[in-house]
């Protein structure tokens, strides 16, 4: 019988690519490999800066992990999954993105390492599991512990998250501000002291000196009042916040209004004057003598406000109103009509503060109604300030993270060289192929500290040799002093980092690197649109 070739079954689409296996792994890995190495090299108090160009030509420098990921715009999909861990450890601490992206990448160029020798991906899996299980609770027993009254430590806590940032010229100043904001809005609750790190609003305006910034008790509006003959300063201010404007409604459907006889356009424009005192009556009623409007407020409305002494912003953003909503008491107004004297809120001071040559902000001091705090940070031009706003946002995240657990560990990559030291006898104990998978875990955590000294031009093999013979004698602190190039005691030198960065970084990262090494196929589906252009798939496809 005559034979006859076998017609190859399809049964997906012409446009849809695909890689399997071996192929697969590799890709992924690389992907990974390659996000680990654009944050690598701004780790640590030497590291570099990112200059990043964004489409609409804005450019931003910095050399914050999860800022860098974030507008590179990285489209592969393996690479997104480490970005992801980035943003969570942003949401959750504050701080460590970079840590996390790293300590990531490395498990899998380790892991890519027995894929080689045919160590199967589930074997590493559980492997990476058992050591990252081992090496939390290992973190728990051995940090130091804290109380809430330790400053001084938490002081450390933000100098050492601002070291190597665009801050770091003033970081005693902003380290001073940070502390005095927290120890502001700080909370005993069930005998617990709780920090909420976004009761710390940060605004930033452009001039002066980065040493020129400085605390405000209270909220920042970007804005000034509408009319000069508005007071510059209320004491005692009654505060009112509308979400409904002051001014003339328009009909939601189009209207033309026809005059034909002069005398009636005076009636008209009298009606409207009319709308506009009745409504500022309303307000004048409530015994407001501050307003801020989340939408409009007519040119006709401000001169009445203004000669009733009453002072007003308008367009003010809809954070800023729930904002002073929660520290003055006072209730959103959706509708003048429904307005009583009971939806007036209360702060000591409301005043217009000039920051620059040609322009004024509102600040609302002495808020009683709930713990709330602004940091006006000034600087050179927007780039610093950006970056110093940055910098302070990781240092608040970082002493509500020392608090939510009060828990500290060295810094300067002692905590990473110690628990390196740890997993390896913890990987002797084990049997069978995961003591390898535990054993590259091990040697996982060694890319902190050598990171840090690449990054400050040192030998990496002579920095790690010098700090692992340190643990040998117990120096269990032991850390590497980039200025220097010699071993310190972290804690005694004052880098100390939360204990809940460590942990949040181990975990999302060791997630990650196992749910990207169980991928085995990886199918990107298409259609002639998306794929016109591009050569049909060939037979690996």
């Amino acid at each position: 019988m005559k034979d006859f070739p076998v017609q190859p079954i399809f049964i997906l689409p012409e446009s849809t690519r695909r890689s399997q296996g071996k192929d697969a792994q590799r890709m992924n890995i690389a992907a990974a490999k390659l996000v680990g190495e654009t944050v690598r090299t701004t780790l640590g108090p030497k590291g570099m800066d990112k200059m990043i160009v964004t489409a609409g030509g804005d450019i931003i420098v910095t050399n914050d992990g999860v800022t860098i990921l974030k507008e590179m715009q990285i489209e592969h999909p393996t690479a997104k999954m480490v970005v992801e861990i980035a943003k969570t450890q942003e949401a959750e601490v504050g701080d460590g993105t970079t840590t996390a992206v790293i300590i990531a990448a490395e498990l899998l160029k380790k892991a890519e390492e027995l894929l080689d020798q045919d160590v199967h991906p589930t074997v590493i899996a559980r492997g990476y599991r058992l050591a990252a299980e081992h090496a939390l609770e290992f973190l728990e027993k051995n940090a130091e512990p804290i109380t809430d009254k330790n400053f001084d430590l938490m002081k450390k806590v933000a100098l050492t998250a601002m070291t190597g940032k665009g801050a770091e010229s003033a970081k005693e100043v902003l380290a001073e501000l940070v502390m005095q904001a927290v120890r502001r809005v700080t909370e005993i609750k069930d005998n617990k002291t709780t920090l909420d790190r976004y009761a710390i609003r940060i605004e930033k305006r452009a001039g002066g000196r980065i040493e020129d910034s400085e605390l405000i008790e209270g909220l920042v509006i970007d804005k000034e009042k509408l009319h000069p003959q508005m007071p510059s300063r209320v004491r005692e201010a009654r505060i009112l916040l509308l979400d409904c404007p002051l001014e003339v409604k328009t009909t939601e459907i189009d209207a033309k209004i026809q005059i034909t006889d002069p005398s009636k356009l005076q009636q008209f424009l009298d009606m409207e004057e009319n709308m506009l005192k009745k409504m500022v009556q309303k307000v004048v009623d409530s015994g407001a003598r501050v307003v801020f409007c989340q939408k409009g407020i007519d040119d006709l409305a401000e001169h009445f406000l203004a000669k009733q002494g009453i002072y007003a912003c308008r367009r003010v953003k809809k954070s800023d109103i729930e904002n002073l909503s929660k520290a003055t008491g006072a209730r959103i107004v959706m509708n003048l009509d429904d307005l009583s004297p009971d939806d007036v809120g209360l702060a000591g001071i409301v005043e217009e503060v000039k920051v620059s040559e040609d322009e004024s902000m509102t600040f609302v001091r002495e808020c009683r109604k709930a713990r709330m705090v602004t940091l006006l940070i000034r600087g050179g031009s927007e780039h610093i300030i950006d970056e110093i706003k940055r910098a302070l946002e990781d240092a608040i995240g970082d002493i509500s993270a020392a608090l939510s657990n009060n828990k500290l560990v060295g810094g300067a990559g002692a905590c990473e060289i110690e628990l390196s030291r740890e997993l390896s006898h913890y990987a002797n104990s084990l049997s069978g192929r995961e003591q390898l998978a535990v054993k590259a875990f091990s040697q996982s955590m060694e890319i902190i500290p050598r990171t840090l000294a690449e990054n400050a031009g040192l030998d990496p093999i002579d920095v790690l040799a010098e700090l692992k013979s340190a643990h040998v004698k117990k120096m269990k602190h032991a850390g590497i002093n980039v200025f220097t190039g010699k071993v310190m005691d972290s804690w005694r030198s004052g880098v100390v980092e939360p204990l809940k960065i460590k942990t949040q970084a181990i975990s999302s990262a060791t997630e990650v690197a196992i749910m990207i090494l169980r991928i085995d196929d990886v199918i990107l589906g298409g259609n002639g649109e998306t794929n016109k252009g591009r050569a049909p798939p060939g037979p690996e496809m």
